[in-house]
């Protein structure tokens, strides 16, 4: 299930999925398949990508996002 609350984010605030994943420190690649939902994060990942996005990390351990709960 793709993470369209994370792409949303992550176009609210002007980065590529290439700039978020260097921020990061990960390969694009894993962060887009982070984002289309075909992988979940580690938890020391997940932090990393909800600091340099500013939202919760907790979200994406969440059974069933509610992606009300991360309006833009």
């Amino acid at each position: 299930m793709m993470r369209s609350w994370l792409k949303n984010i992550r176009s609210s605030k002007g980065l590529t999925q290439l700039e978020v994943a260097e921020k990061v420190r990960i390969e694009r690649s894993y962060y887009t398949m982070i984002e289309n939902g075909d992988r979940k994060p580690s938890v020391e990942v997940a932090q990393r990508i909800a600091k340099v996005l500013d939202f919760e990390w907790t979200i994406f351990f969440e059974n069933k996002c509610n992606e009300t709960l991360l309006k833009i």
